[in-house]
């Protein structure tokens, strides 16, 4: 089913309640990082645009269902408007009456910020009635977003039933990169699926295996995989668990035709920390009493050549512990093969996504998602409630 999009609605002297990610990182009360609503502007001047006055809401941090002064979003109704070079009022809560009267008194072109609806218990038990009072103080609702877009929350989903409803142009931008790649990816499709563990990317490989050329494992959840086909990994990082899951996906690799791309060397360390000293291992095996940190120059290289060859091609989590900069090398390279490959690259998934950030490439990729958990949900072929609910 198409997406509705704000595009497709008359919005004109309307009042439009829009749910934004704005769970900003707050330092000394001011925001840090604006990178979340920067990426919502569009969509809130387009709505402006065509005489609409706006009502925001969003979560930040989680207060656990009660006010919570150092997860009010009063500083980001600051930062908001300066970004955006207009005033942005704010109001103390969400729901009630001082919040209907502010949201009635609104002109065109005006803006509202509600407090966080995370004040509130029945914003996360997508509560029916709490749902119905926050759609009470608008004419339409506009979802754009993502990164809460895999919760079924009363402000992301509830509403949704109570008013005229349509997507931002965040998320219709998050689904016209991300839905391709599972419908039908421009061959040679190259999968890199990196991060810590196995367990919280199982359903991502299993969906995205049938459909690549490629598949590349890196990161620590690799030395579960190398495990599992009888390597040493010293002190590395592995699941027990999914050793058997991590072969199955071996042999259906094979099965299958799909070029598997492990490690065959790494960057080790022998103690988890920063200032440790990094060593090379010229082997797929890691000698006892070391831990893997990184992918070392030969596995680079594999991961080259097939980056080289894709036409489309989705990032997923880092290649080793990018944080510690011993241990970066693995994904900056990487992260610089994918932003030089010029085809359909798409970032997504929160450490990736600050690589790239931190490695300034963002720029050179075509889609960085803003959703980590709501984009590892969508490559796992999951419905996202918060946008089904838009399609209904």
């Amino acid at each position: 089913m198409a997406l509705k999009t704000v595009r497709d609605l008359d919005l004109s002297g309307k009042t439009v309640l829009v749910r934004v990610d704005y769970n900003v990182p707050i330092k000394n009360g001011a925001v840090s990082d604006a990178t979340r609503i920067e990426a919502s502007l569009p969509t809130l001047k387009y709505i402006l645009d065509q005489g609409a006055s706006l009502v925001l809401m969003s979560h930040l941090g989680r207060p656990k269902g009660s006010p919570s002064p150092e997860f009010s979003l009063r500083p980001v109704s600051g930062k908001l408007s300066d970004l955006i070079g207009r005033p942005v009022a704010f109001v103390d809560d969400c729901i009630g009456d001082e919040v209907a009267a502010a949201a009635s008194n609104l002109r065109s072109g005006e803006i509202l910020m509600l407090e966080n609806v995370r004040f509130h218990a029945e914003e996360t038990k997508n509560d029916a009635a709490f749902a119905k009072k926050l759609a009470s103080i608008a004419d339409i609702y506009v979802n754009d977003a993502f990164g809460s877009a895999h919760r079924a929350h009363a402000s992301t989903e509830g509403v949704a039933h109570y008013l005229p409803s349509a997507a931002g142009l965040l998320i219709e931008k998050e689904v016209k990169f991300f839905q391709p790649l599972l419908d039908n990816p421009t061959q040679p499709f190259v999968a890199i699926i990196g991060g810590a563990k196995v367990s919280t990317k199982i359903g991502v490989l299993e969906t995205l295996m049938p459909k690549c050329t490629t598949l590349i494992i890196g990161g620590g959840m690799s030395y579960t995989f190398l495990k599992a086909q009888g390597h040493t990994i010293g002190k590395s990082l592995f699941e027990e668990e999914y050793l058997q899951t991590a072969q199955k996906l071996v042999e259906q690799a094979e099965a299958s035709g799909v070029n598997l791309i492990l490690p065959v060397d790494h960057v080790v360390a022998d103690e988890f920390k920063e200032d440790a000293d990094p060593k090379s291992v010229d082997s797929v095996d890691v000698p006892e009493g070391m831990i893997a940190m990184d992918i070392g120059p030969k596995s680079i290289e594999l991961c080259r050549k097939a980056i080289s060859e894709a036409k489309s091609l989705v990032w997923n989590g880092p290649m080793g512990v990018f944080e510690f900069e011993a241990f970066a090398k693995g994904t900056l390279t990487i992260g610089q093969f994918v932003a030089d490959c010029g085809r359909t690259t798409v970032v997504g998934g929160g450490d990736s996504v600050a690589a790239v950030n931190a490695f300034g490439l963002a720029d050179k990729i075509d889609h960085v998602s803003t959703g980590g958990g709501a984009s590892l949900e969508f490559l796992e072929g999951k419905t996202l409630p918060g946008i089904a609910a838009l399609q209904e």
